[in-house]
């Protein structure tokens, strides 16, 4: 076995190496030893890491001190056993570090499997949950979209409960969870502006997902059908700003969700209108959970999930072998390079 890790920085996220594993590890009661079979890498995985430490994503990995191992979605497969709840051969769906392998303390749960290791016991139970994954020709898919969508989804859902909405105004547009936000939203009727970089302005037009698409530089500018509410996917205090002061009394509410302009200055700014509002995932699938049950849930969100993908014919599925490859698609991914149009999914070997 040839096992290896991909270690940030915690302090500067361009830092990244490669680091290979012990080639035995010593399994305790209860444990077992995963193979990584295929991971996604989008813009999200960067929200994690500039979040790390305020939201614990930092936690679910370990890592030597001052790095970390940011997670990811994707599948993998039990290679050694000492948990009696999943065997050797079990397939698996969930939270996964950039690695070759990982170990995990799985044990049968309400809905699937849980990792029930200490250092993630207080930690979010949907970052916990796996489920068993037969293979499926929409593996790619799922890996690249499932997290994402099921977010976009989610904030529909949530954005939905308020019928006097009449725009919506997304930052970082071309990332794939505002883009399935606004798919969702148009088809219930809404206008939905994407706000982006100059450099994907074209691309991200031509895939018909927003009404309007306005590039950074035009944010002090635009206008949208009040009332509007604006989502914050890129987390650059200089957007908000912009985007509060154009839309004045327009813009009823703001929310937080992502941070992919990691690179912002984050000095606080004062904003007009109002104040900005965290949406967390998490707590609206236990809200909607509980009303519906998790199956029921489960049977909405991949009805939508497969709408979008058989819409999404304007999505290029890139694959990626090895660790040198993953290294090279996280840069690209972190500066900004990675297009509209294209999902990255990466295979360890």
């Amino acid at each position: 076995m040839t096992a290896w890790d991909v270690l940030i920085n915690r302090d500067d996220l361009r830092r990244a190496e490669l680091r290979h594993a012990a080639e035995k590890i010593d399994l305790a009661e209860g444990e077992v030893l995963l193979e990584v079979e295929r991971f996604a890498l989008t813009a999200n995985n960067i929200t994690y890491g500039i979040m790390g430490d305020s939201f614990g994503y930092w936690k679910f990995f370990p890592a030597p001190d001052g790095l970390g191992r940011i997670p990811v979605w994707g599948f993998a497969k039990v290679i050694e056993s000492k948990a009696p709840d999943a065997p050797v051969g079990l397939r698996i769906f969930g939270y996964l570090p950039m690695s070759s392998h990982f170990t995990a303390r799985l044990s049968k749960g309400r809905n699937g499997l849980v990792d029930t290791a200490a250092h993630r016991a207080e930690l979010p139970p949907t970052y916990n949950a796996y489920s068993e994954a037969p293979e499926d020709e929409m593996d790619d898919h799922r890996a690249l979209l499932r997290p994402l969508l099921m977010t976009s989804w989610l904030l529909d859902d949530f954005l939905a409960e308020d019928e006097s909405v009449g725009s919506l105004v997304l930052s970082s547009a071309s990332s794939k969870t505002a883009m399935g936000l606004a798919w969702f939203a148009r088809r219930r009727g809404l206008e939905v502006v994407g706000l982006t970089s100059p450099s994907n302005a074209a691309k991200l037009a031509e895939l018909g997902l927003y009404d309007r698409i306005v590039t950074y530089d035009e944010a002090r500018s635009l206008s949208a059908k009040a009332p509007a509410v604006f989502v914050d996917f890129a987390g650059d205090p200089q957007v908000t700003s912009a985007v509060h002061t154009a839309l004045g009394e327009g813009l009823s509410r703001s929310i937080i969700v992502g941070a992919t302009r990691w690179q912002a200055d984050r000095t606080p700014v004062d904003l007009p209108g109002p104040t900005p509002v965290l949406f967390f995932a998490p707590d609206q699938i236990r809200k909607r959970a509980g009303e519906w049950g998790y199956e029921e849930l489960e049977a909405r969100f991949m009805s939508a999930l497969r709408a979008f993908v058989a819409d999404a014919t304007w999505l290029n599925v890139r694959q990626h072998v090895g660790p040198e490859a993953l290294l090279a698609a996280y840069h690209d991914v972190l500066e900004g390079r990675a297009r509209p149009d294209e999902g990255h999914i990466i295979r360890p070997v």
